[in-house]
């Protein structure tokens, strides 16, 4: 990179920077708002998407979706996505026009105001403390999940140094089968190339994120849950060249 980029590139990212620090403390306080009117959730993320689209334009950012089924939006899933930055997160609030929760560590809950709005969000509290306290808290995920709510998870549980996939923890595994309902493989490509782990220049990229196609999770169980683990990482690597192909328009 020349000297003239490296300007370029740090003048383009303080701006952004500027937008995510003023565009978030909007954002927050208007979805905190909304979580205490708010009866199922809904409108904060519809927040949450104006949040992001908004990253993604004055970052100059082009999204393409592709794979996206209309009807997915009728239906309870786990989306399951690789996670190559921090603009993983923005990305899959634009390209995914669907209700989806997050899974959130207990300790974010007892943040004063910032808790009481992730609970009228319909985020889902996760405790870590013990492996026993970890396995309850799945199970109400769980449960969660069997009364209709969409949710969203990392399975690497951590952003990819060099935009590979790196191995899945259990436990949203855990989660899927005591659910019983189908895991949606997610595949984004190009935000590593925007901002890789550990560095703070944002350059602009195209990024393509792949739909792929439901994996149902009811034939397993918890002692085989490591089969359905490959089912999806063999899914999600099969998508990944088709991930820069062509598609909808974000």
């Amino acid at each position: 990179m020349t000297g003239f980029e490296q300007i370029w590139y740090g003048m383009h990212s303080l701006i952004i920077y500027c937008w995510i620090i003023f565009g978030t403390f909007i954002f927050a306080f208007l979805a905190i708002l909304a979580s205490y009117f708010s009866g199922n959730g809904n409108s904060v993320h519809y927040i949450a998407r104006l949040w992001g689209r908004s990253i993604l334009w004055v970052s100059g950012i082009r999204l393409v979706t592709s794979g996206f089924n209309r009807s997915m939006g009728h239906h309870s899933y786990i989306y399951m996505s690789n996670h190559q930055s921090n603009f993983d997160i923005p990305v899959l609030y634009s390209a995914l026009p669907v209700q989806f929760r997050w899974l959130a560590k207990a300790e974010l809950f007892k943040i004063p105001i910032f808790g009481r709005s992730m609970r009228g969000a319909g985020y889902i509290s996760i405790d870590r403390s013990n492996r026993q306290s970890a396995f309850q808290s799945l199970a109400t995920a769980a449960d969660a999940i069997r009364k209709g709510t969409s949710v969203m998870i990392f399975p690497e549980g951590t952003r990819s140094s060099d935009g590979m996939l790196l191995p899945y923890k259990k436990g949203g595994f855990v989660m899927a089968v005591d659910a019983g309902v189908p895991i949606v493989p997610v595949v984004i490509s190009g935000t590593h190339a925007i901002m890789p782990k550990g560095r703070l220049l944002i350059r602009r990229q195209s990024v393509h994120v792949h739909v792929g196609v439901p994996i149902e999770s009811a034939d397993f169980n918890r002692k085989t849950k490591d089969e359905l683990m490959a089912k999806v990482r063999t899914a999600m690597l099969e998508m990944m060249p088709e991930a820069a192909q062509g598609g909808s328009h974000g």
